[in-house]
């Protein structure tokens, strides 16, 4: 199994912004020999839309894979994700990595994705039922409870079947990925936690008469860079918190390197392998966090892979 570690921005704290900064950052991802940029979903922060950020890399860059970590879907037109995806996958082949979410993680942004009151997993399950066989299948005739097709198409269709990810942690949320999707990508959680959800995963599968991957198991990781201020780190913790208030923040945000390097041997020793290094406040030098984060993590990948 392959040990791979990426970039992502870390919704709501730090970028990469608009502009110069995210070209900066592609620039020295594909010159570091990063393997992959994660872009969030977070339409009111200073930062760049997903879909737009991942075609303006691809055009920049020749080797460099870049993911949605996660895309909002519900609320979303599953024919037109599904076109955007198509197009990206044909501009960048190989590169393209689709992960979603049900849900914003912007309380404040979750009216921006509507779903019928108590329908929103309903609708998730049936919007990625709808891309997936668009991404596959010539003609796609469906009528469900949400979506009308005839006879629809997108293409040019991906030479190879695009691997869908989920994310999420709640058992709901375990269960789904087990039986439609194809990978997990996990947030704000323990080694302890991730072990349980990948049972939860592989079991729903099993029941299913599916089979995730063995290398399809993956998590985000929050990291504040040696050197940050008491108080930045601080916040970024409170951040942490408010989304798990049942945990000490510190067991999910490492501080420094040494730690970082630490928690992902402690999430390999579980059975998770991609990972998404996202730093806990914003950077000022993508070429000087770069640098250490090669450094300092890249080598693991060679390290921990089997």
């Amino acid at each position: 199994m392959k040990v791979r570690i990426g970039i992502g921005s870390l919704p709501l704290a730090s970028g990469p912004g608009p502009g110069p900064e995210l070209a900066e950052l592609i620039e020295e991802l594909e010159t570091h020999g990063v393997d992959s940029l994660w872009l969030a979903d977070t339409a009111s922060a200073p930062t760049i839309d997903p879909i737009v950020g991942i075609a303006f890399a691809a055009g920049r860059t020749s080797s460099l894979k870049l993911g949605t970590g996660v895309l909002v879907l519900p609320g979303r037109n599953p024919a037109l994700v599904a076109a955007q995806l198509a197009s990206l996958a044909a501009l960048a082949p190989r590169r393209i990595l689709p992960a979603f979410g049900v849900r914003s993680v912007a309380s404040a942004e979750r009216d921006l994705f509507p779903a019928p009151d108590g329908a929103r997993a309903a609708l998730f399950n049936e919007s990625l039922a709808v891309v997936r066989r668009l991404l596959t299948e010539d003609r796609v005739t469906h009528h469900g409870r949400f979506f009308h097709l005839d006879d629809a198409s997108v293409a040019p269709l991906p030479p190879q079947p695009l691997d869908l990810w989920l994310g999420g942690r709640a058992p709901a949320g375990l269960q789904r990925i087990g039986r439609l999707a194809d990978g997990w990508l996990g947030s704000v959680v323990t080694p302890a936690e991730a072990e349980d959800a990948r049972s939860q995963i592989q079991q729903a599968a099993a029941e299913a008469g599916r089979e995730i991957e063995e290398d399809h198991y993956g998590t985000n990781i929050t990291v504040i860079p040696p050197g940050t201020t008491d108080a930045a780190a601080a916040a970024a913790l409170a951040r942490v918190a408010r989304r798990r208030p049942d945990i000490d923040p510190a067991l999910l945000v490492p501080h420094g390197w040494a730690a970082a390097r630490d928690h992902v041997r402690r999430f390999v020793a579980v059975g998770l392998t991609k990972f998404v290094v996202r730093p806990a406040v914003p950077v000022v030098s993508w070429r000087g966090f770069l640098d250490r984060f090669t450094a300092e993590l890249t080598g693991l990948e060679t390290e921990l892979s089997t």
